[in-house]
């Protein structure tokens, strides 16, 4: 009989299509009953066309019901999926412009935070609705497969008041991964010639990672039997683009000995020392990919931004995306994130080991047993099994420690619409504390419960009080947020518009190989023939992404190369420049002769970032690009051209 997997917030294309195709990738869920809910009818809509064109493309028996009843959504689910943003982009954009008018600075500002908490008041109460309804109209041993931020906050209102089984998922482990087997690939390279190199591949690398979410700390790394934490801080040290992309993260790696989840900006707003002075900000990132446009590294607002430009990029694009040929639905197409991972290992009995977030209940016996972390786990018909931990590292249990109360804190409130423990939870917070004092945050905090007041029906009592509290400290003249700064590392419209415009020509237009063999360097590649590249694909040409060129549908995942052809008209000849960025090996040929390599380069891939020196003739130049996906971690690249000279 069908399994049916439910998607609330299924109007988010990025989870829900990706999730969705993940499912059907495994055979024995070829059959699956998808139910999707949105409360937006038109994003529901656009959602449901594309995933039914790819049950249809790939000839499935998938079958997709989609409405905006959750309870008829929800009816029989043997598992439940949230991926929602409760609030939308403008509750978002409160959660980081209010702050800002007290001087609190956060890149993200979905996990903790003053923008987290708050976060974390409009989705609790939201998620023990659905948990209301998952009890009453899903099946007996339903799994309730959290995605939404904040996460560990979410997860822990589902399983201590929500009654339903649950779990919360993150990808953020894997990107750790990843990273670290990169580092530890230049660290056995060092002084080889490249006919002795050594790719390492991420599987190669055991890990045990644990914490909380977004906090989360690789505790253990072993490549070829040895132990290799006490050699991360070397490598990262050393690595080309880690180096300047994750200062943050190798700070805390220099202090605490352990390398730890999520980007530098991420990780910079859940403590309270690289955010808190506004002349600090900007040491902590990395000045070039920020102007960029890679707002992970720490910019004001940057994810904000992002999914800003996302939902705009997905409503012009929808009509492409519907033009254009399914992607083949494959295990060798299938994704990373763990949640079809878990439906297959309880439905067919493959054992899956992944990192979750579950109830501690002593898993880490040095932090408390209610608070919910993230460690390794293992799933199979029998459920999810979780291995005890031990202690944390004592610097990495008190990090954790400080957040937890937090959390916990922001729970309580949230349940139960108290004013009190929310502003508590923001006093406790790292960052909230280190700049701000108690009547700021006390101010900020009635502001905030103000203006998200339509997302917070359980403070419905205490907003009018709330209001009151704010007009007289503006009649009294100590109303506190009176700041119109807009955030230290925030760029400036016209600033943005020349990061878009990265070089005077974009390569937007390509034509591309299939997947060829992988090669153990790329730099000793000869130039194939032209006629070997004989797909037509298009680079986005969105204001946060021009240029970008998306390979991951050609590799599907796979190690090997892959062959990318552009042409360049030039107006006469002369000495340019070719600039490009990619998050994996390349090399590159200009009219058959070889210009430039890059063995090291990794994620992620920065606009401009490579610069190599040419001689356009005048008229066409064929640009071949040989790029390894790097054992399929690869996303893609970007490549343009200066003027003439």
């Amino acid at each position: 009989m069908p399994i049916k997997v439910a998607f609330i917030g299924a109007g988010s294309i990025g989870f829900t299509r990706g999730l969705f195709r993940d499912v059907l990738a495994v055979p024995e869920l070829a059959d699956t009953q998808f139910a999707f809910t949105d409360i937006s009818e038109r994003n529901l809509d656009m959602v449901t066309q594309l995933c039914r064109k790819d049950i249809k493309e790939n000839k499935l028996p998938a079958t997709i019901t989609a409405t905006t009843d959750r309870r008829a959504a929800l009816e029989g689910a043997d598992y439940v999926v949230s991926c929602v943003r409760i609030g939308g982009l403008e509750g978002f954009k409160t959660d980081i412009e209010i702050p800002l008018k007290y001087g609190i600075d956060q890149c993200v500002g979905d996990t903790l935070a003053a923008g987290g908490i708050m976060y974390g008041q409009r989705n609790v109460t939201a998620v023990l609705d659905f948990c209301k309804d998952i009890r009453e109209v899903a099946q007996p041993d339903v799994l309730f497969l959290n995605y939404a931020n904040p996460n560990a906050m979410n997860t822990w209102a589902a399983n201590h008041y929500g009654g339903v089984d649950s779990i919360g998922l993150c990808h953020g482990v894997m990107g750790g991964h990843a990273q670290i087997a990169q580092v530890i690939e230049l660290l056995v390279n060092e002084g080889k010639k490249p006919s002795e190199y050594v790719k390492v591949r991420t599987e190669e690398v055991d890990i045990i990672c644990a914490g909380i979410n977004h906090q989360t700390w690789y505790i253990q790394v072993r490549y070829q039997g040895e132990d290799w934490c006490d050699r991360l801080l070397e490598g990262f040290e050393k690595h080309p683009m880690f180096a300047k992309g994750e200062k943050v993260r190798i700070d805390v790696l220099r202090h605490f000995g352990y390398y730890s989840t999520e980007s530098n900006g991420h990780l910079s707003e859940y403590l309270a020392w690289y955010r808190k002075r506004a002349s600090d900000i900007r040491n902590w990132l990395d000045e070039d990919s920020w102007r960029a446009g890679m707002w992970g590294v720490g910019e004001t607002g940057g994810y904000l931004r992002a999914t800003t430009e996302g939902r705009n990029w997905f409503e012009t694009d929808f009509p492409k995306w519907l033009e254009e040929p399914s992607v083949l639905i494959t295990p060798a197409s299938r994704g990373h994130e763990h949640g079809s991972y878990i439906i297959e290992a309880r439905e067919t009995g493959r054992t899956y080991r992944g990192h979750f977030n579950i109830v501690n209940k002593g898993c880490i016996t040095n932090l408390p047993p209610d608070a919910i972390v993230e460690v390794p786990g293992y799933v199979d018909r029998n459920g999810v099994n979780i291995p005890i931990v031990g202690d944390l590292p004592l610097g990495c249990a008190a990090v954790c420690n400080a957040s937890i109360s937090v959390q916990r804190l922001a729970v309580e409130a949230a349940v139960h619409g108290d004013v009190k423990l929310l502003k508590q939870a923001m006093l406790m917070d790292p960052l909230t504390g280190a700049v701000c004092d108690p009547t700021e945050i006390s101010q900020m905090t009635d502001e905030m419960l103000v203006v998200q007041a339509q997302w917070l029906p359980q403070y419905a009592e205490e907003i009018p009080a709330a209001e009151k509290r704010l007009a007289a400290a503006k009649t009294q003249g100590i109303y506190k947020g009176t700041n119109t700064w807009v955030g230290a590392a925030r760029l400036t419209d016209e600033e943005r518009r020349r990061a878009a415009q990265w070089a005077d020509t974009i390569f937007t237009q390509f034509a591309v190989s299939t997947l060829q063999a992988p090669v153990p360097d790329i730099r000793t590649l000869g130039a194939p023939a032209a006629s070997l590249c004989s797909q037509d694909i298009e680079g986005r040409t969105t204001f946060q992404e021009n240029g970008f060129l998306d390979i991951r549908g050609i590799h599907e995942g796979k190690d090997g190369v892959i062959y990318l052809l552009t042409r360049h008209q030039a107006e006469q000849a002369g000495a340019g420049t070719l600039l490009y960025g990619a998050d994996g090996p390349v090399k590159v040929w200009i009219n058959g002769e070889a210009v430039d390599a890059r063995h090291d380069a990794g994620n992620p891939a920065v606009p401009g970032e490579y610069q190599a020196a040419v001689s356009w003739k005048q008229g066409q130049n064929d640009i071949l690009f040989a790029f390894a996906t790097n054992y399929g971690r690869a996303w893609g690249l970007y490549a343009g051209a200066s003027k003439e000279k």
